[in-house]
């Protein structure tokens, strides 16, 4: 058999206007569920469902920094890049009357009816009886295009959002959990003093866990970037105080003596010859923003839960009069 030289067919035809795009939800803040013990990395696990997921409720903003918002829409336009200047990229329902949208064609995808029979001009002296011939509208430019395919194209609708592929190119940033720095040091002879300012920071910060860090991840015909940082570090510093640092925190010097941590520091009141161990256990909990950009669409995620524990003691200072 001849190779099969396909003569497109294309008509036009008027339209009264763009398709009206769907508001995008905004999503609950995303919380690393399983961290690695050892190594205080985010283990994401990502499920690409056969249809797009429905948004979920709204994350938190205000004070906080930056809401999470966007699921991104699994189907869209991308003309500026396939040479088609109408209109600017974007997304665009899932399906509509003409079918369902293929990001690939760039436009809506249906069974022709009725099929160019044998001979016709469609097929240019070619005919083949497997496969179909395909309508292909797109709503942006008013055309229809008549083509030939072995195989139903993929349809757009049934891939993973630009959230979900963020999410996957979250995954490759492994970030992770602090290494905690501070004083007194979390280790054997070691001991605070009540009333002495403490310091807390990221010991050995890098981009897997104070940021910035940057990945793209594509799934779906869908590429995605995303780009990490931390957005705040909160202590749980054992004695029911919870302090909130919006920095990596200063490390502590021999030559800062008595002063106060200018950025991330406490106060105990008490020892912790009561707590378990005789130690108060710090945790250290990272809270992440992250943006990503795909397919004509933004969104940002905020993660949660990335944490690290050490144990320090504290005692009280004693005082010999004689």
């Amino acid at each position: 058999m001849r190779s099969l030289v396909a003569r497109l067919t294309v008509l036009s035809l008027a339209i009264a206007g763009l398709l009206i795009l769907a508001p995008v939800g905004s999503h609950a803040d995303t919380v690393c569920k399983v961290t690695d013990p050892e190594t205080g990395i985010c283990l994401v696990t990502v499920e690409v469902p056969g249809t797009p997921g429905s948004p979920g409720g709204p994350g938190n903003g205000g004070d906080d920094g930056p809401r999470d918002t966007g699921s991104g829409v699994a189907c869209f336009w991308d003309g500026p890049a396939r040479g088609i200047a109408n209109p600017p990229a974007g997304p665009v329902p899932c399906s509509s009357e003409a079918g369902y949208w293929s990001n690939h064609h760039l436009c809506y995808i249906s069974v022709a009816d009725p099929r160019p029979p044998p001979g016709d001009l469609f097929w240019l002296g070619d005919y083949v009886d497997y496969g179909d011939v395909y309508e292909c509208f797109q709503p942006q430019t008013g055309a229809l295009i008549l083509f030939w395919s072995p195989d139903p194209p993929p349809n757009s609708g049934a891939g993973p959002t630009p959230r979900e592929v963020a999410q996957i190119a979250v995954e490759r940033m492994s970030l992770r959990a602090i290494d905690i720095g501070i004083t007194p040091e979390a280790r054997e002879g070691s001991i605070g003093i009540v009333g002495m300012p403490v310091w807390m920071w990221a010991a050995n910060p890098g981009s897997s866990t104070v940021g910035p860090i940057t990945a793209s991840a594509s799934a779906g015909g869908i590429t995605v970037t995303a780009t990490a940082e931390i957005h705040r570090i909160t202590w749980d510093m054992g004695d029911g105080t919870v302090v909130r640092c919006t920095t990596a925190g200063t490390p502590y010097q021999a030559v800062f003596g008595m002063a106060t941590s200018p950025d991330c520091g406490h106060v105990y009141e008490r020892s912790s010859s009561r707590e378990n161990g005789s130690r108060y256990t710090v945790t250290a909990t990272s809270n992440w923003v992250i943006t990503w950009a795909g397919a004509g669409q933004t969104g940002t995620i905020r993660l949660d839960g990335l944490t690290r524990s050490v144990a320090i003691a504290v005692g009280e200072a004693q005082v010999l009069v004689q």
